[in-house]
């Protein structure tokens, strides 16, 4: 399973969040698209629906277990889908923004 780093990521780039609701409401990345794993196949309209056509999604949980469930399944689809490794948890170790499902200041359950 193709995977990226956190610190490889830029501003603008596509950021499916498959954790839980109560992990996404204590923080998630601004501008992430969230669907939770337990929830995916049956919302990938949505998914579809969000997801840019000619460019790469990034797949990000807590870890990175979930996720590269989630971007392995993309990748059957024909999605060209990465794993972001170490998920949530290296994103705020590096110190990239998480906010609350109120916009302020979040953290990783």
């Amino acid at each position: 399973m193709p995977t990226v780093e956190v610190a490889d990521l830029k501003d603008g780039d596509f950021l499916l969040d498959v954790r839980e609701d109560d992990e996404w409401q204590a923080g998630h990345a601004a501008g992430a698209l969230h669907i939770p794993i337990s929830e995916f196949v049956a919302r990938y309209g949505e998914f579809t629906q969000a997801a840019p056509q000619d460019a790469r999604v990034h797949v990000i949980c807590r870890s990175g277990g979930r996720s590269a469930q989630v971007a392995m399944y993309l990748a059957q689809q024909g999605v060209d889908a990465v794993n972001v490794d170490g998920g949530m948890q290296v994103w705020a170790a590096e110190g990239r923004p998480v906010v609350d499902a109120k916009g302020g200041p979040g953290f990783v359950l």
